[in-house]
């Protein structure tokens, strides 16, 4: 799994060309990885503002508005990819880096639920 993150506020900044930009690149990568295979799924996620954080207590839960940490980078999308290495995965990662996602982590998945064998 491919997580980014990005600062909320510098999304929210960006201008229309800045944008079409993003998109253009997110789209030629999921091209890319659709066509050889690898790509599985991936989303986009709303701003952490639209979040809702529920927590397990004891008692039973709460919920809080907003993520789960305060940090100034949170997670903006990511995607599930099936490939050869972990060498594979990280080339992947990084064709998302720029000034939009500033930091991306790559994680194995362990337990795949209606992904096929992911």
């Amino acid at each position: 799994m491919i997580l980014m993150y990005a600062d909320p506020a510098a999304t929210e900044a960006m201008s229309a060309s800045e944008r079409a930009e993003v998109a253009r690149r997110h789209e030629a990568l999921h091209q890319d990885l659709a066509g050889s295979g690898e790509m599985l799924n991936g989303a986009g996620l709303a701003y952490p503002k639209d979040t809702t954080t529920i927590r397990w207590h004891a008692g039973g839960s709460t919920s809080t508005d907003g993520p789960l940490t305060g940090a100034t980078l949170q997670l903006t999308a990511y995607h599930v990819v099936d490939c050869a290495s972990p060498e594979r995965a990280h080339a992947i990662a990084n064709r998302v880096l720029d000034f939009h996602v500033v930091a991306v982590e790559v994680r194995p998945i362990h337990d795949s639920f209606g992904m096929g064998d992911a």
